[in-house]
């Protein structure tokens, strides 16, 4: 018996998953512990194992595009068999009956609401990030009329998380193209048709139009969208073509369409710009980072005393632009999380300084040992999780009946990607060893950086570490990562004058700022906090008992 797989929750946050691969094809064989696709969330792309075994009978999220949880991503049954009513809704759960079709655009019957001709296939904005709402299509590499091959590029589509290529899983004639380039549309909205050269859907464009093309069949966009749209399609030759594709030299330039795109709309020409894509190729930061050549006009007039002096005035021609980039789904995500703790926690702010000659000497002796590494920010967050013991009411989370505060100990370090900001979790800190909170932190971030840490792994902190020292920033304040109480904010060590036993002398000191939720944490119990962390840090030995 045919089962249907739900795109899965894969934090306890997420609302939507884009599928950034998928392994498996349609009509391939797939064991129990086969990895079906890779499902990107927020945070990290995440690789899907099936539960089940059997044929993968249909595939209801394209690559690139982006679904709610629980929605329908899959059918895995027996090979050859009729899930038709699957499709339509007829013995579906009740979460994914209204789902179904709209991911399903395989079908080649009829359903209640509008027939789809034969061999048609409808496809939808997909869901490509968990957060992913609405997709924007950046270009499109295929016309009406063009025929398809399984495996085609039909599109670039920008998502909350990048500009991904989407990938045909179907072959025949481009019929409809439904949202423009440039142009946002929702997520599981009429994308595109394909089907057989020839074939007639303007009953189906038509229903789409009145809405009758119910969410049933296939989530429609406005019902202005489709006209606009024809008329959009028979010029997109033309806006192809009207970019320079040739150098002086008469050589084919190679861009992806996304960088022509932008490149027409500056008015730059492709055969000045330098690639740094793959072959020379030119992407978008090429055209992004593109500086034109100032046209530099003089114009000289001659004095009419007998002394000729020649006035030049130089008039620099340069050109004016704002550029709209489109809001990641992680930025949104990280306003909407740092909005909600700047405004609903009222913070405060305590500074200290850190004689840091101990610690630097410390540090040096423990990595001359062989295998060893420790930084100065696996310090400071060993001496955070010790000080956190000493002082519970900072280790605490507020809600709004009543305090949380916590036995164990969890420190986030927040982690700096291309796409904003992760704070992975260094769980029960305090009773691991520098060595081991080294490790650990390493480890953590590079899964960040290369989008392959998982969603436990950054839930569950209780105090946060945010350190910008290797930029060298001396002093900075942070927003607390709730529900934290608390978030340090670390900067450089720098080298100035310090009075020691009387007397100036050279010294290496480090500013810390301790933000803090006054609802749980307050001044005289941040101040404590503040001065047994410094004596652990300006104290090292203290850290290793």
């Amino acid at each position: 018996m045919a089962t249907i797989i739900n795109m899965p929750r894969l934090s306890d946050t997420m609302e939507e998953g884009v599928v950034a691969s998928w392994l498996k094809n349609v009509g391939d064989k797939v064991e129990e512990g086969d990895i079906l696709a890779e499902i990107e969330t927020d945070k990290a792309t995440m690789e899907f194992e099936s539960f089940h075994e059997g044929t993968l009978l249909h595939i209801g999220v394209q690559e690139g595009e982006t679904s709610p949880v629980d929605t329908l991503l899959a059918i895995i049954g027996e090979e050859g068999e009729d899930i038709s009513s699957l499709l339509n809704g007829g013995s579906a759960p009740a979460e994914t009956k209204e789902e179904a079709p709209k991911a399903t655009t395989e079908t080649k019957t009829e359903s209640a609401a509008v027939a789809i001709p034969e061999g048609v296939q409808v496809i939808t904005m997909p869901r490509l990030s968990d957060t992913m709402t609405e997709g924007t299509v950046a270009s499109w590499l295929k016309s009406v009329g063009d025929s398809i091959e399984e495996g085609d590029i039909l599109a670039e589509i920008e998502t909350d998380k990048a500009t991904m290529e989407f990938e045909s899983f179907h072959e025949g004639t481009l019929l409809h193209i439904g949202v423009n380039e440039g142009e946002s549309a929702p997520v599981d909205s009429l994308l595109a048709i394909i089907g057989a050269a020839g074939t007639d859907v303007s009953s189906l464009l038509e229903a789409h139009k009145s809405g009758a093309l119910t969410s049933a069949d296939v989530a429609a966009p406005s019902k202005e969208e489709a006209p606009k749209v024809e008329e959009k399609v028979s010029e997109a030759p033309k806006t192809t073509a009207e970019v320079t594709n040739t150098n002086t030299s008469g050589g084919r330039i190679f861009a992806s369409p996304l960088a022509k795109k932008i490149a027409k709309d500056k008015g730059y020409n492709l055969a000045d710009i330098k690639g740094s894509g793959e072959n020379g190729r030119i992407v978008k930061k090429d055209v992004e980072n593109f500086t034109p050549f100032a046209k530099v006009e003089a114009t000289a007039t001659t004095s009419t005393t007998s002394t000729p002096a020649a006035v030049t005035n130089f008039a620099i021609a340069g050109e004016e632009n704002t550029s709209e980039v489109k809001n990641s789904q992680m930025r949104k995500a990280i306003a909407k999380a740092l909005g909600n703790s700047k405004f609903s926690a009222p913070h405060f702010y305590l500074n200290i300084e850190v004689d840091m000659d101990n610690a630097m000497a410390s540090r040096k002796t423990i990595n001359a040992i062989p295998d060893t590494k420790i930084s100065f920010n696996d310090m400071v967050v060993k001496a955070c999780a010790m000080a956190l013991k000493k002082h519970p009411q900072v280790n605490t989370s507020w809600t709004d009946n009543s305090t949380l505060v916590h036995s164990h100990i969890h420190v986030g370090v927040a982690v700096a990607v291309d796409e904003g900001l992760v704070v992975p979790v260094v769980k029960h800190t305090d009773a691991l060893s520098l060595t081991q909170i080294g490790a650990s932190v390493r480890e953590l971030a590079g899964k960040a950086r290369n989008k392959k840490i998982t969603p436990a792994e950054m839930q569950g902190s209780t105090f946060t570490v945010s350190n910008l020292g290797m930029f060298g920033i001396e002093s900075f304040t942070s927003i607390i990562n709730q529900p934290n109480s608390a978030i340090l904010s670390v900067g450089a060590i720098v080298q100035k004058p310090v009075v020691k036993n009387g007397e100036i002398v050279v010294g290496n000191t480090m500013k810390l700022t301790l933000a803090c939720d006054h609802r749980t944490v307050d001044g005289a119990v941040g101040a404590q906090f503040l001065q047994t962390l410094k004596t652990y840090i300006e104290n090292p030995v203290t850290m290793l008992a």
